[in-house]
């Protein structure tokens, strides 16, 4: 086993697809960090002052002294986290692309020790960008946040671990969204389409008559890892949120911490393991017996 996760990694240093994909990580987690902590330092007039008062209340903080740089740091990572997904739908997809799959399995002693190396690989690589997000967007926070609003020391400490272990799933989603479909150039689509788009809309539109599909769907429990420990520290996630917020004030609240419907960080984690799992699980079988010639 060790060999092949040797192999694995000189398999991705050999390509420039690992350091191609950190140039719109890193521009990505800075720059939308950045713009939303100049947006949400001043949070009363962000979310209107009679909400921010509310949500002050609750967690027993002034308005102005709201720890409002994980709102920001949670919008930053949780769409540069679509990168490592990326680099896992090529692990597999691009491996059938390019016809190196056949030397992948006739190297390793059974498929499944193959796959589990392949696996192993990508939970580092997931964790080495998860690293990388977070010190980036560490950084545009202290850029554009004053220092009073920034998160404690326990707070960037969650949202280090949050942001690896969602890092790490993404990148599992991917390898097993590329393993279903095979085809790398539909494999991005699908995902940047559904992930960017399509599920947004359909969070936003049915809020009203099903406002827990954030809560449920994949990037919205993907969102809502580290989403949800910013909601968590604001008290604003579905299972403690103020009374005196209104429904559509909610929306307006959790679309701050980067995570409408949002349950709780520990339920977006195990949901989205299992979204992780099912797509993984369901690529796995799926190249147990598929021919490589």
């Amino acid at each position: 086993m060790g060999n092949l996760i040797k192999a694995e990694f000189r398999k991705t240093l050999s390509l420039h697809t690992w350091w191609v994909l950190l140039i719109p990580l890193v521009l990505v987690a800075f720059w939308l960090t950045f713009v939303w902590g100049k947006i949400t330092n001043d949070f009363a007039d962000f979310i209107g002052s009679s909400d921010a008062r509310e949500v002050a209340g609750a967690v027993g903080l002034d308005a102005s002294k709201l720890p409002v740089g994980l709102l920001a740091f949670a919008h930053g990572v949780n769409i540069a986290q679509l990168i490592p997904g990326l680099f896992g739908v090529f692990a597999l997809a691009g491996e059938y692309r390019s016809k190196t799959i056949t030397t992948t399995f006739l190297t390793a002693p059974n498929r499944i020790t193959a796959l589990t190396a392949k696996m192993l690989t990508y939970v580092a690589w997931g964790a080495i960008y998860g690293v990388v997000s977070f010190g980036v967007s560490a950084v545009a926070v202290m850029a554009s946040v004053d220092s009073g609003r920034w998160p404690s020391a326990g707070q960037w400490l969650a949202a280090l671990g949050g942001t690896i272990l969602a890092a790490v799933l993404v990148t599992l989603f991917g390898i097993g969204f590329g393993a279903v479909l095979r085809s790398v150039p539909l494999a991005v689509v699908l995902f940047l389409v559904w992930f960017l788009i399509i599920e947004n809309v359909l969070v936003i539109a049915l809020w009203g008559p099903a406002d827990v599909l954030g809560g449920i769907l994949p990037n919205g429990t993907a969102n809502g890892i580290v989403g949800g420990i910013a909601a968590d520290a604001f008290g604003i996630n579905t299972l403690n949120l103020p009374g005196g917020v209104d429904h559509w004030s909610q929306l307006g609240l959790q679309l701050a911490a980067g995570a409408p419907g949002v349950i709780s960080w520990w339920a977006s984690a195990l949901i989205f393991f299992a979204w992780t799992m099912l797509f993984f699980g369901l690529g796995w079988a799926g190249n147990q017996k598929r021919d490589i010639t």
